[in-house]
């Protein structure tokens, strides 16, 4: 008896350390691959992974699936860890998967010289503010053509409109300008554009859409309600064994 059962235990075992096979027993089942998200497979169709860094557009794209008017399917994303001697400003259509601007885009005075490093919520720093914004109405004034932006971060750029943060056209957003001095020149914080694509920029995203301004800023992610959730979760997820999150 005691024989009959120690055979099964092996039996048991053994059996159970085999691969499974299929119905017809050719095949082992592996693990299922984890599913492409709907960020990621949105950023291969547009074909921006030789334009946008993909951490940016995640960010930008978990922002505007919370943030979006549902009449409204634009998203303006700048991206301040790249220099300003290099085209960072994108305006998506995500509805029509489609890049209708890449841009020079100027940053604050006191952000810093070729790169923004620093950042502002407070009147008279001359900095620029991470963030998501939304376009509002258009005006005429000392910049010319303007756009009004209305921070929708609390203590990170809700001060937008009194420290009259918008985006205007500027001479010293120029190829001219960086072939002289290497870099754009700079605003008071604004996100100011070459004069040749401010009215069309403008016109296009004016009345409603989102603006992201991005920086791989820990400050800003630690304090963002908006990314914040998502950072964890990106986080928890990558840490998974077998993820495709992971990091190398």
């Amino acid at each position: 008896m005691q024989k009959i059962i120690v055979c099964f235990f092996v039996f048991f075992f053994l059996g159970s350390s085999l691969p499974f096979k299929g119905k017809e027993g050719k095949k082992d089942i592996l693990p299922a691959p984890m599913a492409v998200s709907e960020q990621e497979r949105l950023y291969e169709q547009m074909g921006l992974q030789d334009l946008i860094d993909p951490e940016a557009f995640r960010l930008a794209y978990t922002g505007y699936k919370k943030l979006k008017n549902s009449n409204n399917s634009l998203l303006t994303l700048i991206d301040f860890n790249l220099p300003s001697s290099q085209k960072r400003l994108y305006v998506l259509d995500m509805a029509k998967k489609k890049v209708l601007f890449v841009s020079y885009v100027s940053h604050g005075r006191n952000s810093g010289e070729n790169y923004a490093v620093s950042f502002s919520n407070r009147d008279g720093s001359h900095q620029s503010s991470l963030g998501f914004y939304r376009t509002g109405g258009t005006y005429n004034g000392g910049n010319g053509y303007s756009l009004l932006l209305d921070g929708l971060e609390k203590n990170i750029n809700d001060k937008a409109r009194p420290r009259a943060i918008v985006m205007h056209g500027a001479d010293y957003c120029s190829e001219q300008v960086i072939r002289s001095s290497g870099r754009l020149g700079r605003s008071f914080g604004c996100p100011a554009l070459p004069r040749e694509l401010n009215k069309p920029i403008i016109d296009t995203i004016k009345g409603g859409s989102l603006l992201f301004i991005y920086a791989d800023k820990a400050e800003y992610l630690a304090q963002s309600e908006i990314v914040k959730e998502d950072i964890f979760f990106a986080n928890r997820l990558s840490s998974l064994p077998g993820s495709t999150h992971a990091s190398t």
